[in-house]
């Protein structure tokens, strides 16, 4: 039984889960948030530093304009309230890796607040069916990011690199509203497919350009909230999703053991499936927040006024904001009449719409067989080879003439398969090519198919007693036959109506 599954289950009997998520977000820059230094991941170490990076005396900070634009950009798709005027605050905590003593950020008037993201939830291992769920966003703000002590590469010593001290970050603070894992993981996904098709976030967890902290708590119904702990630094979608969970049911195991839950701070540790202790949180930490004397509020139109002095003009971001997730799924719904976990594979696959629409609109074809060809035999193709539908080896071109002869029934399903197979291997063929070398054309002819389903029947007397007495089943292993007889050339459906017919003839 799956966590989400055992949670469910418990919380019809007397618990309720309380998730909230905090996400940090590198915004996708190739400067940092207050200098020109770089942001490159791969880089080796302290070579993407500038002075103000490294917090030398009379250095002062330059706000990146396209670090606003990305915050504006992503603060608008998630519904939110663009503020014209915000403010920058320093936030003092001492660690090794934060140069300057404190952390640049948003606190009090941030950038954007008041939205909400509204996503589809669906595990077919979990759910039946999908369901839609929406979570407010309390505020999204800009900061800059510390450094990074590296306590592994020399024994008895940490190291720090300054890389990522000053690469800018979005932090984004959602409603404690979601209910457990799936939900979570959910929220993640959705937010991902927003940041790649705005370009604000790369969102490569791996490389910690998304971070995710949540903050997990139980209760019975119609009591308080219960303790909460945060779990920090998640970094994969599915982690998320075994992360609250796990944590979700050691909060109720522990409450009805009859311990009480610690306000701490906790890790996933990804190998043992379970959350570990960090630190705990029973002494306040005062970040002596204050306003950043070295920068200006931050001002932004609300006009397209082309003259204005503003850093960014919000109107003309949102004038121009791209057509987002739920948008294309509800399109490709009612363009295509597909069912919504096949809009949701569509639109979350990189490359797949678009590859999807051209084969569809290059001219009218059947989108039920389309859809279930390119969901499963290309998509399969494409996953062997560890390709994206954006890299895929053969176009949507060929791919529509292969379904157009499975479609007029030149080649059968099997056929088409294999004919797929061939283009995944030779590049420079076409599908008719293929067929052509290959003499692959669907047998339609009603003489031919009787003359194989003859044979067959000739081959297996054995099943043909059976079905005489009645027993259906024993028709399948005979259209087996008649398939692999024909090298899959065979139009099954004729074929069968012709054995069947055979077959209540014979004595």
């Amino acid at each position: 039984m799956s966590d989400s599954e055992t949670i469910r289950r418990q919380a019809k009997r007397s618990w309720e889960s309380v998730v909230g998520l905090e996400i940090h977000a590198q915004i996708n820059s190739e400067a940092k948030m207050f200098s020109g230094a770089g942001t490159q991941f791969t880089a080796a170490p302290n070579t993407q530093v500038s002075l103000f990076d490294a917090a030398l005396p009379g250095t002062l900070p330059v706000l990146n304009r396209r670090c606003v634009e990305a915050g504006v950009l992503t603060a608008l798709a998630l519904n939110c309230t663009v503020h014209k005027v915000s403010m920058f605050d320093r936030k003092h905590y001492f660690y090794a890796d934060l140069p300057a003593g404190y952390q640049i950020t948003q606190q009090r008037m941030p950038l954007a607040t008041n939205g909400f993201l509204s996503f589809v939830v669906f595990n077919p291992v979990v759910h039946k069916r999908p369901y839609k769920k929406t979570v407010g966003l309390l505020q999204l703000q800009l900061e800059q990011d510390s450094g990074k002590s590296l306590h592994d590469v020399d024994e008895g010593r940490t190291l720090i690199d300054l890389n990522r001290a000053g690469v800018p970050l979005m932090e984004l603070v959602f409603e404690a509203t979601l209910k457990d894992g799936e939900e979570a993981a959910a929220l993640v996904k959705e937010l991902q497919l927003i940041f790649k098709r705005l370009g604000t976030c790369t969102s490569k967890m791996e490389e910690g350009a998304l971070r995710v902290d949540a903050n997990v708590s139980v209760n019975q119904p119609g009591e308080p909230w219960g303790t909460r702990t945060e779990v920090k630094n998640i970094n994969s979608v599915r982690c998320v999703a075994k992360a609250v969970d796990f944590e979700i049911k050691r909060q109720i195991g522990e409450l009805e053991a009859g311990f009480k839950i610690i306000n701490e701070t906790r890790m996933f540790d990804a190998q043992a499936k379970q959350t570990v202790p960090m630190r705990d949180k029973e002494v306040f930490q005062d970040y002596r927040y204050m306003p950043e004397p070295n920068l200006p509020p931050l001002r932004l139109s609300d006009s397209k006024d082309g003259k204005s002095t503003h850093l960014v003009s919000i109107t003309d971001l949102q004038d121009n904001l791209c057509e987002l997730p739920g948008q294309a799924r509800q399109r490709l719904i009612e363009s295509y009449g597909i069912s919504l976990q096949q809009a949701m594979v569509i639109v979350s696959e990189t490359g797949l719409e678009e590859f999807y629409c051209a084969v569809l609109n290059d001219r009218k074809r059947n989108v039920k067989i389309a859809t279930n060809f390119i969901l499963s035999e290309v998509m399969s193709q494409l996953n062997d080879k560890g390709l994206t539908f954006g890299e895929s080896p053969v176009s949507p071109q060929k791919i529509g003439d292969l379904l157009d002869m499975l479609e007029s029934k030149f080649i059968s399903l099997a056929t088409a398969q294999d004919v797929l197979k061939h283009l995944f291997e030779d590049h420079a063929k076409s599908p008719q090519e293929v067929v052509r070398e290959y003499g692959w054309s669907q047998i339609c002819d009603e003489k031919m198919l009787e003359a194989i389903c003859e044979k067959v029947i000739e081959q297996y007397p054995q099943k043909v007693k059976q079905f005489k007495k009645g027993k259906e089943r024993a028709l399948n292993p005979l259209l087996a036959e008649v398939r692999v007889s024909s090298l899959n050339r065979a139009d099954m459906a004729k074929a069968k109506k012709i054995i069947i017919k055979l077959l209540k003839e014979r004595n």
